[in-house]
């Protein structure tokens, strides 16, 4: 099997105490020399200032190849490049570009006054300045606002046709399910790098309800799975063989990089990598 090569998603903190757990979350990861970690925005925009503090502390501290998410809500076209603009001075290359989720309350997404209308402008306006590796998202199974399958491709066509360079998915849990949709991608004309995103079911009930939210099917044999598990106390272990799984099986299907979302719980990312032989690389000189 080949060694693939990795990525990780963090959030920014909002406490104290989830400032010590993102902290101790890169220094656990960062030894395993990702070629890029990302760093995102809350609903609605309302870590911004949060996300850019992480973004900054994190490449000015370990040494890492920071990504910073950005979305086109609740900010005006210039406020947006501000931001943009930041980064770049700060040496950050590489940004996550997304439409966003609307704010806490709010069904849906609305364009603010003088601000993008979807995520194809906001990453064209980026790809302009000629400052960033520029990544998005991609739905393996439909976005929630999507009418059908055929939609979604033609949203991640017209997205590298504005400048993108790779998608990120969001995450599923069954391999079938991205090999699928790469196929259809691969139909469709895309040839950029899709990169399948894995979590590692830290609490499989947490697990339920973000797939909700973001339209994941939930298999039957995996829920079942995981009410034995929970009766024997193997929830960890169960997390760990499956997650180790479905990376392998991808990756005996060509599959070359796998992005990590980590909730900032590092120990099952960790664990899978090492079954997946990735190992420590690098000592860290610098702590936050």
């Amino acid at each position: 099997m080949n060694t693939p090569n990795i990525s990780f998603e963090f959030f920014p903190p909002q406490t104290l105490e989830a400032s010590f757990r993102l902290w101790d979350t890169v220094q656990v990861l960062a030894p395993l020399s990702p070629d890029f970690v990302s760093v995102t925005y809350g609903a609605g925009g309302t870590t911004r200032d949060l996300t850019h503090e992480a973004v900054s502390t994190i490449h000015n501290n370990y040494g890492l190849n920071v990504a910073a998410h950005l979305t086109c809500v609740d900010a005006t076209r210039t406020e947006t490049l501000a931001i943009a603009d930041q980064y770049a001075a700060a040496g950050v290359t590489d940004i996550v570009a997304l439409r966003g989720d609307p704010p806490k309350g709010v069904e849906r997404f609305t364009p603010t006054p003088d601000g993008f209308a979807d995520s194809c402008e906001l990453i064209e306006a980026l790809a302009d300045t000629g400052c960033f590796n520029i990544r998005v998202g991609a739905y393996p199974e439909s976005h929630p606002e999507a009418s059908n399958r055929a939609q979604d491709i033609d949203w991640l066509k017209r997205k590298f046709e504005a400048g993108a360079c790779a998608a990120i998915t969001q995450f599923f849990f069954e391999a079938e399910t991205f090999l699928r949709f790469r196929d259809e991608c691969t139909r469709a004309g895309i040839t950029a790098p899709i990169i399948p995103g894995i979590l590692p079911i830290d609490n499989w009930a947490g697990a339920k309800k973000f797939a909700k939210r973001c339209g994941t099917v939930v298999p039957a044999w995996l829920d079942d799975a995981f009410q034995k598990a929970k009766r024997d106390g193997r929830e960890d272990l169960l997390s760990t063989a499956l997650c180790t799984e479905l990376c392998s099986d991808l990756i005996d299907e060509g599959v070359n990089d796998l992005h990590f979302y980590t909730l900032n719980r590092p120990q099952l990312t960790r664990e899978v990598c090492h079954a997946l032989g990735i190992q420590p690389k690098l000592s860290l000189q610098k702590v936050a």
